[in-house]
């Protein structure tokens, strides 16, 4: 049966750790350099990312959002080592084109900023099974619409790709143009968002019988296969976490004296 999420299926110490671990390393990896302010700590969380998507073996998956992103920031450097308000010393020139340092620098910590929180997520949504992070939820003390309203934002994404590519198909056999110029793209998209709306809804009625069949609004105190709790390994994670987020506080007061 294919897979209706991002979750990359490898018995690997990222997929085994605590899905609660992994999304502290989120709060860590996003908190802990806009805590300390200095653009080495980006480089290092954006290290520390990759190093675990490595261990994941999950970094091609990671790619082409890494390709995608840098578009984004290209508009950024060029928009802020043009046009910032805060520009004064020149760096360097292309042609016409002045880039200032103080425009360059500050959209490299945001450039860095968006890559580390991208890398950041992707160590979780690529690593945790959603159905392993709903019943952690729940264990926890969670309601159940919390964790399957969590578990359907994971699954929305590559339901609704899949989705368009079945239809794609469909439309394909019966003699439609899908691929070619940008017009004829534009042309072809037209007619699948009404068949992907329609699926899409359909889908979330079938789910909403599937979860009232299976008790899902049951007040009654559920019992889980498999208890989700802390090892030694977890808490050794939590705790470098712990130890990043201090170390950034404390070289931030350091900066301020």
């Amino acid at each position: 049966m294919k897979s209706i999420s991002l979750y990359v299926d490898k018995d690997t110490f990222l997929t085994r750790l605590h899905p609660f671990a992994k999304m502290f390393y989120i709060l860590t990896a996003v908190s802990a350099p806009l805590i300390g302010g200095a653009l080495w700590m980006y480089i290092l969380f954006l290290g520390l990312s990759l190093c675990l998507l490595a261990s994941g073996k999950i970094v091609s998956r990671v790619l082409p959002l890494i390709a995608f992103s840098f578009t984004i920031i290209f508009t950024i450097f060029l928009i802020h080592g043009l046009f910032n308000q805060e520009n004064q010393k020149a760096l360097f020139r292309l042609g016409p084109l002045v880039f200032y340092q103080e425009g360059l620098l500050y959209a490299a910590r945001i450039g860095l900023n968006i890559l580390n929180m991208l890398l950041a997520f992707a160590t979780f949504v690529l690593a945790t099974k959603p159905a392993d992070l709903v019943e952690t939820m729940e264990q926890a003390g969670f309601s159940p619409r919390f964790g399957y309203m969590i578990s359907s934002v994971f699954q929305i994404i590559p339901q609704m790709m899949g989705t368009m590519n079945t239809i794609m198909d469909a439309q394909r056999s019966r003699g439609m143009e899908t691929e070619g110029s940008l017009l004829v793209r534009a042309r072809a998209f037209i007619p699948l968002i009404s068949p992907v709306v329609s699926s899409s809804l359909i889908n979330t009625r079938e789910r909403a019988i599937a979860l009232e069949v299976r008790g899902f609004d049951s007040r009654i105190k559920k019992t889980f296969l498999r208890e989700h709790r802390f090892n030694g390994r977890d808490k050794t994670f939590l705790s470098l976490m712990v130890l990043l987020i201090a170390g950034s506080v404390i070289w931030r007061v350091l900066a301020w004296l």
